[in-house]
C-alpha cells in the first residue's frame, strides 16, 4: 500500500521551507485561537450576587426609608438599575432553593434547612462554561463539608453547613473542607474579607460570587461599629431580643456591600462586573422601620407584600443606564435565566426553569417581561401549601381570595369575586389561568435523612433478626 521514496540532494530546501512554512501556519492558527480563547473569556461579565439576611424592601433610603443608613446602596442605585416590584419567598430556605434552582417550590422544594440533592445550581451552569465559582456567607441547606463543592462551587467561606455556633463575635466558619473558629473576630468581616480575596485572585476572571449575607438576621447585637461592641462577647442566643441593635446591623450591611464594590473597582474590573443586590425575604416581625413617612412592620413568614417585597438593585457600570428605576415584576426564579444571559449561557433543556431573564431589561432593551408572578410556599414542606399568583395590582389565591394589593397591601378586606368589573374582573381571569397552569404539579421528593433514618432502622431489625437466629441455632 505504501511505498518509500529516496530524496535527492536538492529535493531537501524546498521541503525545509515547506515544512517550516507549514509550522508557521499552525502556530498562527493556535495564537489566533488562543487570542479568541481569551477574548471570548473576557467578554464573559464577572457576577457577584448579594443577598441579605431579613431585609426587607423598606430598609433601604432609596426606596423611601429612614430607619436606616445605606449610602452605598443608595449610590449603587444611582449607578444602576433599581427595581420597585422584586419578590422573594416569605422565609429563607424556600428562598435559597428557589434563587439557586430558577424552579417555583412546588418542584423541588423539601423541607426547611435542605436543598435536595439532585438539584442544578446556576453555579453547576457556570462552572461548566468556565467562571470559578464561589459561595460565602449563610448556607443552612445541609449536605457536610462537600455540600458547597457538590452544589457547583469551586470555593467557600460560610456559616450553618455542620454546625451552628455563634455568628457574629468569635464566630465558627467552615471554610473549604475545615471548621474554624475566629477568637475575637466578627463574622460578616471574616466573610467580607473572603470574598474580596477570592475576587482580587480571579481578577481575569470570569468569576462568580454568591454571596448569600449573615446579616443582619437575629440575633439582633452590636456590631464593630457600635458603642457597645464586645470583642470577647461569646454571641447572643437565637432570639429575636434587642430589636435596637438592627439598625447597627443594617448600616453594617452597607458598609459590607461597599467594601465589595471598592474592591472591583481598584482592581479596575468594575465595569466588566455585574453585581447585584437583593434579600431573602421580608425584615424580622420584632421590628418596625418607617417607609415613606408611614410605620412599617417586618412580616418575615407572611406570604404577604411586608413578608416577600425585597429591594434589588442592579449595577453594571457602562452596560445599565445610572438611576434607572425598573416597575416591572420579578420574583427569584427569574435570577438563574438572567445570570446565564449575562454570562452568554443557554440553560440546559433538562432543567425546564420556571423564571424569566431580566438581562434584557438591564441593557434598556425590549424584552419579555412578566404580567404575574407565581408562589407555592410551605416552610416545612409537604404536599400543600399557601399558593397564589400576583400582578402589579391585583392577587388572587388557590383559595379564592382576590385582594386589591395597591389599596389593601395588609390583605383585609377581600374583593367579592361574584361582583366584579373593569380592570379587577380581566386581572382575575388572567391570574387564574396562571394558577391553572401549576394546578397539579407538585412533586413529593426523597428527604435524604428520612432515607438514612429508615435504612438505619433496616438495619438494626436485620442485626437484631440475625441474632435471633443464631440464638436458636445454638
Amino acid at each position: 500500500m505504501f511505498r518509500r521514496v529516496a530524496l535527492l540532494p536538492e529535493d531537501v530546501r524546498p521541503l525545509r521551507w515547506t515544512c517550516l512554512m507549514i509550522a508557521a501556519s499552525l502556530l498562527t492558527g493556535l495564537l489566533f485561537e488562543t487570542s479568541l480563547v481569551a477574548a471570548e473569556k473576557k467578554s464573559q461579565p464577572n457576577i457577584v450576587l448579594i443577598m441579605a439576611d431579613d431585609l426587607g424592601y423598606e430598609c433601604l433610603e432609596v426606596n423611601g426609608g429612614s430607619s436606616y443608613e445605606t449610602p452605598r446602596l443608595n449610590e449603587m442605585a444611582a449607578e444602576g438599575m433599581r427595581f420597585t416590584r422584586c419578590h422573594s419567598q416569605p422565609i429563607c430556605t424556600p428562598t435559597r432553593v428557589q434563587i439557586m434552582t430558577g424552579l417555583y417550590n412546588q418542584r423541588n422544594y423539601v423541607r426547611f434547612g435542605l436543598l435536595e440533592p439532585s438539584q442544578t445550581t446556576f453555579a453547576h451552569v457556570l462552572k461548566k462554561n468556565g467562571y470559578r465559582t464561589c459561595i460565602a456567607g449563610k448556607w443552612q441547606l445541609e449536605g457536610g463539608l462537600d455540600g458547597p463543592h457538590h452544589f457547583g462551587f469551586d470555593e467557600y467561606c460560610l456559616w450553618q453547613l455542620t454546625r451552628r455556633p455563634s455568628r457574629y463575635p468569635n464566630p465558627g466558619l467552615e471554610v473549604n473542607g475545615e471548621e474554624i473558629d475566629y477568637p475575637g473576630g466578627y463574622g460578616p468581616d471574616v466573610v467580607n474579607e473572603y470574598v474580596c480575596d477570592f475576587i482580587k485572585k480571579n481578577a481575569e476572571g470570569p468569576f462568580l460570587v454568591y454571596y448569600p449575607m449573615i446579616l443582619p438576621h437575629w440575633p439582633f447585637e452590636p456590631t464593630p461599629d457600635s458603642e457597645e461592641w464586645d470583642p470577647k462577647s461569646p454571641g447572643a442566643n437565637n432570639s429575636q431580643k434587642n430589636p435596637e441593635f438592627f439598625v447597627d446591623m443594617v448600616n453594617y450591611t452597607d458598609k459590607m456591600v461597599g467594601q465589595v464594590l471598592d474592591q472591583l473597582d481598584e482592581l479596575g474590573i468594575r465595569d466588566n462586573t455585574l453585581v447585584l443586590f437583593t434579600g431573602d425575604n421580608g425584615t424580622a416581625t420584632s421590628v418596625t422601620s418607617v417607609l415613606d413617612g408611614e410605620t412599617y412592620k417586618g412580616g418575615k413568614g407572611s406570604p404577604t407584600r411586608q413578608g416577600m417585597h425585597v429591594p434589588l438593585i442592579a449595577s453594571w457600570p457602562g452596560t445599565i443606564e445610572q438611576g434607572a428605576v425598573n416597575g416591572n415584576l420579578v420574583d427569584f426564579t427569574d435570577v438563574f435565566p438572567t445570570l446565564l444571559d449575562v454570562a452568554g449561557v443557554k440553560a440546559p433543556k433538562k432543567l425546564e426553569l420556571d423564571g424569566l431573564s431580566f438581562h434584557p431589561q438591564l441593557l434598556g432593551k425590549e424584552g419579555p417581561v412578566r404580567d404575574a408572578i407565581y408562589c407555592w410556599y410551605a416552610r416545612n414542606g409537604g404536599k400543600t401549601g399557601v399558593e397564589f399568583a400576583q400582578g402589579r395590582t391585583f392577587k388572587l389565591y388557590r383559595e379564592g381570595q382576590y385582594y386589591n394589593i395597591e389599596e389593601d397591601w395588609k390583605e383585609k378586606q377581600p374583593l367579592n369575586v361574584e361582583n366584579l368589573s373593569g380592570e379587577a374582573a380581566e386581572a382575575h381571569q388572567k391570574l387564574q389561568a396562571v394558577l391553572d397552569r401549576y394546578e397539579g404539579t407538585r412533586v413529593m421528593l426523597a428527604d435524604p435523612a428520612a432515607k438514612a433514618d429508615a435504612d438505619s432502622s433496616k438495619q438494626k431489625k436485620q442485626k437484631t433478626k440475625k441474632k435471633k437466629n443464631e440464638k436458636a441455632s445454638s
